[in-house]
């Protein structure tokens, strides 16, 4: 997996991680002195689970000094968008203007619980099942959701159709360059570049433009 140094960018970078349940208690001062300067957190998933590690993930990065926000992994099959959106929120996902929070993230990518990699959507419902999470998550919080997914999943399972890119997408790829973006965003907020030995993040732009993210 190529490190940071040999990874093509185009511009200033911040350092960032994501985190789950699957890290358990994570050493936020080992990982600020490695350089991580945000990190986003897994609040929910579908409308049944809360990460358990939630409050000691959240509030531990941020008393290092970190940016955060939360994500949420959608689970289109189980419920709408609006419920989900709701229980986000309702969860952790919410965001105030405290210039340390991320807007919230909904996590939308390959199917881990089935043969149906787009949850038995067409592009056309699974569009509008987005919009219903992502409209729903503006009228909570003022603000639009970050969303992060790859491009492969996309363009397949939206179809290229839909039109979100009022809100930042993060975009998984790991690979020495982030590649083509998904239908219709012409930039990316975040790139997860490695899941090595964390899920490794490079922010674009510089610490004031993620600062300003994260003020509204």
């Amino acid at each position: 997996m190529a490190g940071v140094t040999a990874l093509t960018t185009t511009g200033p970078t911040v350092a960032g991680m994501d985190v789950s349940s699957h890290q358990g208690d994570v050493d936020w001062d080992h990982w600020w002195a490695q350089g991580k300067r945000f990190a986003y957190v897994k609040a929910t998933e579908g409308t049944g689970y809360r990460n358990p590690y939630y409050d000691q993930q959240f509030h531990g990065s941020h008393r290092v000094g970190m940016l955060r926000g939360a994500y949420h992994f959608a689970l289109p099959d189980r419920s709408d968008g609006v419920t989900q959106a709701n229980y986000f929120v309702d969860h952790g996902g919410g965001w105030t203007a405290d210039g340390t929070t991320l807007p919230g993230a909904l996590d939308i990518e390959y199917n881990p619980y089935g043969d149906d990699t787009c949850y038995g959507l067409a592009p056309d419902a699974m569009v509008t099942w987005i919009r219903q999470f992502t409209d729903t998550y503006r009228a909570r919080t003022g603000r639009a959701p970050m969303i992060y997914t790859s491009t492969l999943w996309w363009d397949r399972c939206t179809g290229r159709a839909g039109d979100f890119s009022a809100g930042p997408v993060w975009v998984a790829r790991y690979a020495d360059s982030v590649g083509p973006l998904p239908h219709p965003w012409t930039a990316h907020a975040i790139w997860q570049h490695s899941s090595t030995p964390i899920d490794q993040n490079l922010f674009n732009g510089t610490p004031d433009d993620l600062l300003a993210l994260a003020r509204g």
